[in-house]
């Protein structure tokens, strides 16, 4: 799912302290994506919502920086790995996914199914941790895959423990599209699912986000009793009913869950 490039309004950054220079700058990088692999300086100032000339010098100062580069013949701009430098630090310096990776190697050695970790941003889920099965998935979800928060198991789940209107807020802000015929969208039935979700302590995804993919999520506490990140094992439905799925994979499930807030909790 494609992250939003384009520079906000200048009300929006009313501060004297906000560096509108840099916030260009990353809006640049953003505004590479699997559908915009390459791009030339006119399309960069396009994506970005800038006019040519800033988008000319983000992008030298980019490539001066080694972020960008341009192919010799085509002229086009593209990423280098060095941009992966700020995402592996926050990996590397984030506690929670250094307590969480032992026990979802574990719970994958249990399962024998996917694991995955995911944080919250705004209305999404991003994938920071996983383990992956040796069978065959449905789905390839690398770090830093992005997922909406109303139709996922993870999602669910780290919504079924904030404040009910708190998670409301979130659903009705989010763009509810129907990825699947699977896809609940109505706030009422979403709302009735985090209900459900609770109830038992974990969330299922039947579907909704693609076909052929289920999953069992459940809620990562942090020391304040909120949130702060879920844990789901992915079902693929050439494997798993869904009976089969919670009667099999949810306790497990809980018991990682359970285990990775404890540890975070110590941490303080």
């Amino acid at each position: 799912m494609p992250v939003p490039a384009s520079v906000p309004d200048a009300g929006e950054s009313q501060s004297p302290l906000f560096n509108q220079s840099l916030e260009k700058g990353i809006a640049v990088l953003r505004a590479f994506s699997a559908e915009r692999r390459t791009m030339t300086i006119a399309e960069v100032a396009e994506a970005v919502g800038i006019n040519k000339s800033s988008a000319q010098r983000m992008v030298f100062t980019l490539e001066q920086l080694q972020l960008l580069r341009k192919h010799p013949r085509t002229r086009r701009y593209q990423l280098t790995p060095r941009v992966m430098d700020i995402g592996f630090n926050y990996l590397a310096a984030n506690p929670v996914i250094d307590v969480a990776n032992s026990f979802l190697s574990e719970l994958t050695k249990v399962t024998t199914e996917t694991s995955c970790l995911t944080e919250p941003d705004g209305a999404d889920m991003v994938y920071v941790a996983r383990f992956v099965s040796a069978h065959s998935m449905p789905v390839h979800m690398p770090i830093g895959s992005r997922i909406p928060m109303y139709c996922t198991g993870s999602g669910r789940a780290y919504l079924s423990a904030l404040p009910e209107a708190e998670a409301l807020a979130i659903i009705e802000g989010s763009a509810r599209v129907a990825h699947t015929i699977r896809t609940q969208t109505g706030v009422a039935e979403i709302v009735a699912e985090l209900a459900a979700t609770r109830q038992r302590g974990y969330a299922i995804n039947r579907e909704e986000l693609f076909l052929g993919d289920m999953t069992i999520a459940a809620p990562v506490v942090g020391g304040n009793g909120r949130p702060i990140a879920a844990v789901h094992v992915v079902a693929p439905t050439s494997r798993w009913t869904i009976e089969e799925a919670e009667l099999r994979l949810a306790p497990p499930l809980l018991q990682c869950a359970r285990a990775v807030s404890s540890s975070v909790r110590a941490l303080g």
